[in-house]
């Protein structure tokens, strides 16, 4: 059985609103035992997610919710101990097939969250959210060796 409780923020869809989340996600993940470097990769793939929704999800206005829950996660029968994060948004509806990374191949700048966050964290989930918009929920086990 899964011991969590979910820090639940709500955000704008602004560039600036996602320090909050970083704030967040830097507490949840130190409290739990993770290693600074786990804890630089954690945020890093947060940061794309949120920054897909901004730029994917709404198209860039501003002012538009998104929802994170930044769970601690203490024991868990299937995935273990680690830190779960949430990502809903009220924007786009996409099939959840079609959310892949661009070929490495292609060098040139941009396009590479859906890669890194799915490099980053253990266990990566897209799925259409009940009333519009999309849901993405990340989670990083914490290493025995953390």
């Amino acid at each position: 059985m899964s011991d969590e409780v979910c820090i639940r923020l709500r955000i704008a869809s602004d560039p600036e609103a996602l320090a909050s989340v970083r704030i967040e996600v830097d507490r949840v993940a130190q409290s739990s035992g993770f290693a600074e470097d786990a804890i630089g990769q954690i945020m890093l793939a947060v940061d794309e997610a949120l920054t897909n929704v901004i730029r994917h999800g709404y198209g860039g206005p501003c002012d538009k919710p998104i929802d994170v829950c930044i769970s601690r996660v203490l024991s868990d029968a299937d995935t273990g101990a680690g830190i779960r994060v949430t990502i809903r948004d009220f924007g786009k509806q996409v099939d959840p097939a079609k959310i892949v990374g661009r070929n490495l191949d292609d060098v040139r700048p941009g396009g590479l969250g859906v890669h890194i966050i799915r490099t980053v964290m253990d266990e990566v989930s897209y799925a259409p959210a009940d009333g519009g918009g999309m849901q993405l929920d990340m989670f990083k086990r914490l290493s025995p060796h953390e």
